[in-house]
């Protein structure tokens, strides 16, 4: 029997493997290469061609040509050598200076010099990151078209008190937060300033927004909106504005279902506080926002269900006039709130910590109801917050931001009573009943799992 007959496989042609991958390191190159080149030239097509698109009465230093070569000198520079991106730029910073020389008696503004500036230096940039160079070119276009929005939202629709908000967020989001110190401080080593701040600046974010989100759409958008931007500020003082304007009748039901969404914030504003006070929570607490903010919004869409009732006397009530259907007027950012809301947040971290200790696990749950009569996120970060340090399970901090959210939902209840009156007061309350029953089977299903 003859053996197997073996076949012996050739070495590989060393040179010819070099030759191949030198090959494909060229084309890579060139394909890189070629995209860097494209963007840049891309970049100054654009921004040239909106600066040109704006001046068609007015002189301009350059037009869409102009913008496009500084893109590319930008680019060659860059692949020169980086003095050389620096020399490019004071050469064309002369250019620059000359070409305002020339247009100023007619146009006395300098959005075009800078934007040719801005041009040449993503030119530069698209040599190592063409992605963030095309990206940056997008929103320069984006705002150099929206000069006249720009202008009227400055100059019309933002007030100067709203302006002294805004710089107290950025103070507090950018220069207190980050000298604040990281690290377990305090009694029980349960409090970190950082996070505490963060939570506060993020909360306060929010808010802010819903604010924005009110002044631009208005009552005039719906009710819907209003209280569901209106949740974002202050949830609770939402719910009795609106049943205030559920008192007449023809809006009745709509002013309920805004009620509802307000509430649709404060659990789109927990989850949001999880994953800044404790990631892992918000997978266990994931079932149990979704669920309340699905059941609230159907119960939302119910009671607008059917026509609206209508009474001809009932547009004043006691002689008066008809209320607003939009909430007091707030604040953009305001400094004091935000520091009550840190103490409350470190009042109810420690007292959550000391029940634990003096009471067992029945400790956090009492503490952050109680905490949940002002606010049921500061009920949640204390019980987070304890989690976090071990002191506690995951099944009992569940229950104990259940406690938070139902004392919370008893303030809005008593806030329904107080604006609408009893009869408000119960449609609210019986509209409220599948969410809070939806609510707390969850999160009892929650904890027996995890328990």
């Amino acid at each position: 029997m003859n053996p197997p007959r073996v076949r012996i496989r050739a070495p590989p042609d060393r040179a010819h493997t070099r030759s191949e991958d030198l090959h494909h390191a060229l084309d890579v190159s060139t394909l890189e290469i070629a995209i860097s080149a494209g963007t840049a030239l891309a970049c100054g097509l654009m921004i040239g061609t909106e600066r040109e698109r704006s001046h068609v009465s007015t002189a301009l230093p350059g037009g869409v040509r102009t913008y496009a070569l500084l893109g590319v000198a930008g680019l060659v520079t860059a692949a020169i050598d980086p003095w050389v991106v620096a020399a490019g730029l004071l050469i064309v910073g002369a250019l620059v200076v000359v070409g305002y020389l020339r247009t100023s008696r007619t146009d006395i503004g300098a959005t075009s010099e800078v934007a040719g500036l801005v041009t040449y230096a993503l030119g530069a940039l698209a040599w190592t990151e063409p992605a963030l160079a095309a990206g940056s070119a997008v929103a320069v276009t984006v705002v150099l078209a929206s000069k006249q929005r720009l202008h009227r939202f400055v100059r019309d629709v933002v007030s100067e008190t709203e302006l002294e908000d805004a710089l107290k967020f950025f103070v507090a989001a950018f220069v207190v937060l980050p000298l604040l110190p990281s690290g377990a401080i305090g009694p029980y080593g349960v409090l970190d300033a950082r996070r505490i701040w963060t939570i506060v600046v993020v909360l306060t974010g929010v808010n802010a927004a819903g604010y924005i989100a009110t002044r631009a759409l208005g009552a005039g958008r719906g009710l819907a909106v209003t209280g569901l931007a209106g949740g974002f500020i202050s949830a609770s003082a939402t719910t009795g504005a609106m049943a205030l304007r559920a008192r007449v009748p023809a809006v009745r039901r709509e002013a309920l279902a805004a009620a509802l969404l307000a509430s649709v914030s404060t659990m789109v504003q927990l989850a949001g506080m999880m994953v800044i006070a404790y990631p892992p929570l918000l997978i266990p607490m994931l079932p149990t926002i979704t669920v309340g903010i699905g059941v609230l919004l159907i119960s939302a869409w119910w009671s607008t269900r059917g026509e609206a009732e209508q009474d001809a006397e009932s547009t004043a009530i006691d002689g008066e006039t008809e209320p607003s259907a939009t909430p007091e007027k707030g604040r953009l950012f305001a400094i004091v709130p935000a520091l009550i809301l840190a103490v409350l947040l470190t009042v109810a971290t420690l007292v959550a910590r000391w029940g634990v200790d003096v009471f067992g696990a029945s400790g956090i749950v009492g503490a952050a109801g109680l905490a949940g009569l002002a606010d049921a996120h500061a009920g949640a970060l204390a019980a987070a917050t304890v989690l976090r340090e071990g002191a506690v399970s995951t099944s009992v901090t569940i229950v104990a931001i259940g406690a938070a959210l139902f004392t919370n939902t008893v303030v809005k209840v008593v806030l329904a009573f107080v604006g609408g009156g009893f009869d408000i007061g119960r449609r609210y309350t019986v509209l409220m009943l599948i969410p809070i029953a939806a609510v707390a089977a969850t999160l009892t299903v929650t904890a027996r799992v995890l328990a």
